[in-house]
């Protein structure tokens, strides 16, 4: 089971998930970045995520839709703005492809983090900052902490297989 890590906010519009994953760096990016293994993660379960687009560059769409087990649907789409391999991914909903501002300036900027740590495990930390405070309550109060922390628990296991 992904081991929690207690890693403090660095301002008062973030949030921080931090896990010790079972798993080595490679094979985490690789559950972020392999677009058809998403369904088997991204969402704590019933509800699942789709992609539609993953162009890994800066400025590159990063698309996703959530599908819910009652028939509701959330698109969430956004651009990455850092993609180091095996390192780093940082995304943000406040743009869309092709640097077109969202309408309501986005939720949340995430900087991922892929750490080694001890023999063939990965330190993975979730950065979420949000352009208000407002908006990063509004992200905690959806279940930000418990949401991502099931997400990290399926994440660990299917990285264990790539």
């Amino acid at each position: 089971m992904a081991t929690p890590v207690d890693i403090a906010p660095s301002h008062d519009r973030e949030l921080v998930l931090a896990r010790i994953i079972d798993a080595t760096p490679a094979q985490v990016f690789r559950c972020w970045t392999t677009p058809e293994r998403y369904p088997e993660w991204f969402c704590p379960k019933p509800w699942r995520a789709e992609v539609e687009k993953m162009d890994l560059r800066p400025g590159g769409a990063a698309n996703t839709v959530m599908h819910g087990p009652n028939g509701e649907v959330m698109p969430n789409r956004g651009v990455y703005l850092e993609v180091v391999a095996n390192r780093k991914l940082v995304f943000t909903d406040a743009y869309t492809e092709g640097w077109v501002p969202t309408e309501d300036g986005g939720m949340m900027t995430a900087v991922l983090t892929f750490e080694p740590h001890g023999d063939g495990q990965t330190l993975y930390v979730a950065r979420c900052g949000h352009p208000t405070v407002d908006k990063r309550k509004q992200h905690e109060q959806m279940g930000f902490h418990d949401g991502w922390g099931v997400c990290a628990e399926q994440m660990e296991a299917l990285a264990k297989t790539l």
